[in-house]
This record gives C-alpha cells, sequence and structure tokens, in this order.
C-alpha cells in the first residue's frame, strides 16, 4: 500500500497509476480515492497518469483526531505532489475535494499546476454569512454534526440514498451499489475527521484562494445539487478565478460524478485537451 507520512506525523494514502500528463483527484466529504474509480479507470485509458489520495482521517489514511481543516488539506494534497514531483498536473475536486483544489492550487500550484476543475464544489462559501446571504443558515450544518454524533451508520445510508445522488427524485432510478459504495467508503473513515470536516467544508471562505488562481479552470456544476446549491457555489467561483468556465448540467445531482460518469468524463477530457 503507497503512502507518505506528512510533517505532522500523518499516513496519507495514494494510488498512483499510469504514465503521461499527471490527473489529481480530490475526493468529497466523507468519501475516499475509490470515489474516482470511474473517472482513473477512464483516463487511465486515455493516456493519462492518475493519481489519487485519501484525505487525512478518510479512507486508508491515518484517523488522526486533529487537522481536519483545509489549511491542513492542501499541505497534505501538496506532501502527495511534491513526493511524486508531479508537475503539468490536472487537479479535479468534487465537493469538498473542489475546496481542497481551490486553497492547493492557489497556496503551493505555482510551476506545477497546468488545469483546475471544481465538480459540485463548496467555494466559494456554503454558510450564510451577511457577505454571503444566498448560503445555507448555520443550523442546517448543526443538524449534519447532530445525525452524523447519534448514529453516523444510519446517517451514512440516509444521505447517498437521498439528496446526494438525487435518488429521492421522483422517477428516480436507485442504484443500492451506489448507496452501498458511498456507506462503505464512509464508514472506513473517523468519525473525528467526518464531524470536524463539516466545519471546514462549509464555514472557510475561498474567496482569497479563488482570486489567485491563475489556470484555466473548469466550474460545473448540476442545477438540482440538493447539497451544495449552484448559484451560490459555481456561480459565484467561476467570476473570482481568472480564467474560468462554467458548465451547468440541468437536472444532475451533486454526485453527478457517479450518476452520470458518462457526460462528465468526456466534458472533463475535452477541457484538459483543449
Amino acid at each position: 500500500m503507497a503512502t507518505i507520512i506528512t510533517k505532522d506525523g500523518v499516513q496519507i494514502f495514494y494510488k498512483d497509476w499510469g504514465k503521461g500528463q499527471p490527473i489529481v483527484f480530490h475526493h468529497g466529504w466523507p468519501l475516499s480515492s475509490d470515489d474516482w474509480d470511474t473517472q482513473m479507470l477512464f483516463f487511465l485509458q486515455q493516456g493519462y497518469r492518475v493519481i489519487g489520495f485519501d484525505r487525512r482521517g478518510h479512507g486508508r489514511s491515518s484517523q488522526v483526531w486533529d487537522g481536519h481543516d483545509m489549511d491542513h488539506y492542501a499541505a497534505d494534497a501538496a506532501a502527495v505532489v511534491d513526493h511524486l514531483d508531479l508537475r503539468n498536473a490536472v487537479h479535479i475536486g468534487h465537493s469538498t475535494g473542489g475546496g481542497e483544489v481551490a486553497c492547493y492550487v492557489a497556496r503551493y500550484g505555482k510551476g506545477r499546476v497546468a488545469k483546475a476543475v471544481l465538480v459540485s464544489a463548496v467555494p466559494p462559501l456554503m454558510v450564510q454569512t451577511p457577505a454571503n446571504p444566498g448560503g445555507l443558515p448555520i443550523s442546517a450544518f448543526d443538524g449534519l454534526r447532530s445525525a452524523l454524533a447519534a448514529n453516523r451508520a444510519q446517517f451514512f445510508r440516509d444521505v447517498p440514498s437521498g439528496p446526494f445522488y438525487g435518488f429521492n427524485r421522483p422517477g428516480a432510478k436507485v442504484q443500492e451499489g451506489v448507496i452501498q459504495n458511498w456507506w462503505r467508503q464512509g464508514m472506513m473513515g473517523g468519525a473525528k475527521a467526518h464531524y470536524d470536516g463539516i466545519k471546514a467544508f462549509s464555514e472557510t471562505d475561498f474567496t482569497e484562494d479563488l482570486k489567485r488562481i491563475e489556470v484555466p479552470t473548469l466550474v460545473m456544476h448540476g442545477d438540482d445539487d440538493q447539497i451544495v446549491p449552484y448559484k451560490d457555489a459555481a456561480l459565484l467561483s467561476v467570476k473570482l478565478v481568472k480564467n474560468g468556465t462554467l458548465k451547468i448540467y440541468p437536472g444532475f445531482p451533486h454526485g453527478m460524478l457517479t450518476t452520470h460518469a458518462d457526460v462528465i468524463n468526456q466534458d472533463l477530457l475535452a477541457f484538459i485537451k483543449g
């Protein structure tokens, strides 16, 4: 099992497959690099080198009790990139991973990053504040914390079987394997990391990081995202980056990289090649 040890002693698990231009995948909360299986196999077959890693406290990485914030997430990503000496890389982040990409590219990516992609991503800021009136009230995130603390195993069934993939919509084709795989990935990680991660993805303001990103950036979001509403995310983020392209998908859910992988993969490929 391939791992690195960060400066503060955390073991980070990673996958590194293939040769060619590197593509680094940053997963969402509370999942692991396995959430990118379909994309990693697709781009491997297209001749790219694909890298995925499990965020601290998630998947097969150390279940440490601290450091579950965007500063540490970005530093951990940089540690993996430095260890593998990745250059001319494309960084793709989903949901919380999109926030991680914004922080990494802005703070550590100079000279190493070719392009960035934010998929159903949390930036610029999820929580409602006087400066962000369109955000979700803090009570929504308090509710997530309460549900996780009370019964994480059940909570991690309710999220994927409902809003995450849009399986709660009338006529939706529910995929039990997808739900079980989400649960499996979530339960691999640590409860403390997942609890603290809610604050990290909801209360971190990525505005200044986004403003510092100069590489071409694709912002992708479904307009039926019930987890991260696109109007307060993608529509604002694309205005903050210097070289952004926006793509909104009618009817697509938060987990569109899984439910609509055929569409998302082709659009990612076109952007990377373009």
